[in-house]
Parts: structure tokens; C-alpha cells; sequence
């Protein structure tokens, strides 16, 4: 994986005469706000180690970062929306755990954050990262936890600058 490359840079693209943006990691200068719900807490707070240890890695300072908590996963949409219209971000990361139970319920917490999410993100013109585990049993989400919150920080940290290079 390429980090740290300059914003906005472009290389020779493997199509001959077609400019090509590659990934950029670089988090220096970059805001983030964290949206965690604290359902399954330990599951969340793992997702949140891993994805402000990764954060910091890729250089986000500190100060850049927002950490904001929420009840459970159907709360998420609404902040992130918050987040997203306050103009104080330049992305965003979800954060929580979906873990199935017996009843339908688990369809529907699903089914309609990842919709909010992915509203929000389009709506706002913000990306958002969305690391909300949706497994069939605790020990999956344990498994996942540490990747997926690392994925979250790399993901918002590449869609940000991104984003900023086609604008």
C-alpha cells in the first residue's frame, strides 16, 4: 500500500494517455469525526482502538479527530448527518456491531442504518466510512473488530483526499 503520497497526485496510468489519481493516505491536515454506538460496547471500542490507532498512523493529528458516542446502530445516521452538514469534517466513520438474535429485529437495524449511512454520505457530499459489524455472532465480531476499524481510518483518510482531487 502506497501512504503519504502528495495530494492530488497523479502518475503515467497504465492506460496509455489517461491520467489516473492514485490512492492517497496521507492524513496530515485532514478532520474526522468518529460516530460509535455503545451497543455491544466492547466490540465498539475495539472497532474505535483500531480505527484511531490507524488514524494517527496515517497522520491525522490528534486534535483532528472527533469522537462521538450514540446508543446503538439507528442513532449513527442522524449524527453522522449532523456532522456532515457542520462543515467541520472532511470525513466520516461509523462505528458500531449488529450481532443477529432471534427475532427480525436484527434485519431492520441493519438494513436501515446502512441505508442512513450511505444517504447521509451521498446527501452531504462527506464520505463516510461505515465499520458497523453485522455478524451472526459475537465471536465474528471479535474476529473482524481490529481490521475492519483500521480499514474505516484508511478508507475515510483515501475518500477525503479523493474527493478533494476530482473537486
Amino acid at each position: 500500500m502506497q501512504r503519504n503520497q502528495p495530494e492530488n497526485a497523479r502518475r503515467q496510468s497504465r492506460y496509455d494517455g489517461i491520467a489516473e489519481i492514485d490512492p492517497d493516505f496521507a492524513g496530515a491536515g485532514l478532520r474526522v469525526g468518529v460516530v460509535m454506538a455503545r451497543f455491544n460496547l466492547d466490540i465498539c471500542e475495539g472497532l474505535l482502538s483500531a480505527c484511531t490507532d490507524e488514524l494517527l498512523e496515517l497522520g491525522v493529528a490528534r486534535g483532528d479527530i472527533r469522537i462521538v458516542t450514540v446508543p446503538g446502530a439507528l442513532e449513527i445516521p442522524l449524527v453522522l448527518q449532523t456532522m456532515a452538514k457542520s462543515g467541520r469534517f472532511d470525513a466520516l466513520v461509523a462505528l458500531g456491531a449488529v450481532i443477529r438474535g432471534e427475532t427480525y429485529h436484527f434485519e431492520l437495524v441493519s438494513n436501515e442504518m446502512g441505508a442512513g449511512v450511505t444517504r447521509v454520505g451521498l446527501d452531504t457530499g462527506i464520505p463516510i466510512a461505515n465499520g458497523v459489524l453485522t455478524t451472526e455472532n459475537e465471536d465474528q465480531a471479535i474476529t473482524r473488530m481490529r481490521e475492519k476499524g483500521a480499514d474505516c481510518a484508511r478508507a475515510a483518510v483515501e475518500m477525503a483526499n479523493l474527493l478533494k482531487a476530482v473537486r
